[in-house]
């Protein structure tokens, strides 16, 4: 039994990859469909809202704009997320870029030696976050059909993400990275010139190519996962048994656990649940915007494990910014004046 169970633990990936084969073997037909799902999805919604956005973002770190509003923030930072003043740049992609652009630039500061493993650590936790642009436009005005909703949505997103980054000024707080010698951080760029235009127009583009395909490529792969998972009888077989136990109606559970799969084929199921759940399925949505799902968790994991960043905190962080998220939503839609 010892011997059987060693074998596992050693080829238990090679067994992963070899039943997902052959899954897509037998239930050919309806992982073909998700697939086409999650490409439509993709292409029809998220492509759109992201795609500009990404570009945008990228002209906008050619600028000096992230060096004076990061020395700007500088003397807050220290004292509130016990980090750097130049994290501030982190903070501040994450937040208007999303996924996984705040990985991506945590581990650019660690690895110029600008912060260290530690605080990277406490900044992967808060700084990978959903884009403005998704939330307002995906979830928001294409999923919900409602703009006031994604804005409800977004408030409750960045205040929960504050909130995490508060709490993870304690992470190791009294240890230090013997490793790790502080560098001197100068980020400050040189003015763009007219004739540096055209390349710098056909970089960012390239970026938000590389970005949004691997972000597709995702939302598909995990599209074909789930139609496996519901093909197969996995889903429905957790979603009886959360029902027995709790009563939650089965749409819900089967929203949540899509959701904390695949952020965006979760937050659509929210969306087209039914109007009895209509405030349910906004708290919901909201949950899962902060934890952004084990797809986004994956795409942040191949980034940092190149850093030797420990993916604890952001899982950690990443659930306690669902929990946060939803809590602000469920304030705000408490009071009249504002929902």
């Amino acid at each position: 039994m010892n011997f059987f169970v060693i074998s596992i633990k050693k080829y238990f990936f090679t067994i992963l990859f070899l039943l997902f084969t052959i899954s897509l073997l037998l239930f050919s037909n309806n992982n073909l469909l998700a697939a086409q799902n999650g490409l439509a999805l993709w292409a029809t919604k998220v492509l759109p809202s992201l795609f500009p956005f990404f570009i945008a973002t990228e002209l906008l770190c050619q600028t000096n704009f992230t060096y004076i509003l990061g020395k700007f923030l500088n003397k807050f930072m220290k004292p509130i997320f016990n980090v750097p003043g130049e994290s501030a740049i982190a903070i501040i992609l994450g937040t208007i870029s999303g996924y996984p652009v705040g990985a991506k630039v945590v581990c650019n500061l660690k690895n110029e030696k600008i912060i260290s493993k530690i605080e990277a650590e406490r900044l992967i936790a808060y700084t990978n976050n959903s884009g403005p642009l998704f939330i307002l436009g995906t979830v928001g005005i294409a999923l919900f059909g409602n703009k006031k909703i994604g804005i409800l949505l977004l408030v409750s997103h960045i205040l929960a993400s504050i909130a995490v980054g508060i709490c993870f000024s304690f992470w190791k707080k009294n240890k230090f990275d013997i490793n790790y010698r502080e560098s001197k951080f100068n980020s400050k760029l040189a003015p763009i010139k007219i004739s540096d235009i055209g390349e710098i127009l056909g970089n960012s583009i390239k970026k938000s190519i590389s970005t949004i395909l691997s972000i597709g490529g995702f939302i598909v792969l995990f599209s074909v996962i789930l139609s496996i998972l519901q093909t197969s009888g996995a889903i429905n077989i957790a979603v009886n048994f959360i029902n027995n136990i709790t009563n939650i109606p089965k749409d819900i559970i089967l929203s949540f656990i899509t959701g904390f799969i695949e952020l965006t084929n979760g937050v659509n199921l929210t969306a087209l649940l039914s109007q009895d759940y209509y405030r349910i399925s906004i708290l919901l949505t909201s949950f899962l915007l902060g934890f952004g799902g084990i797809s986004v968790l994956l795409q942040v994991y191949s980034i940092i494990s190149k850093e030797n960043i420990s993916i604890k905190p952001y899982f950690y962080g990443k659930l306690l910014q669902g929990i946060f998220s939803s809590l602000f939503t469920f304030l705000f839609i408490s009071f009249p004046l504002i929902f």
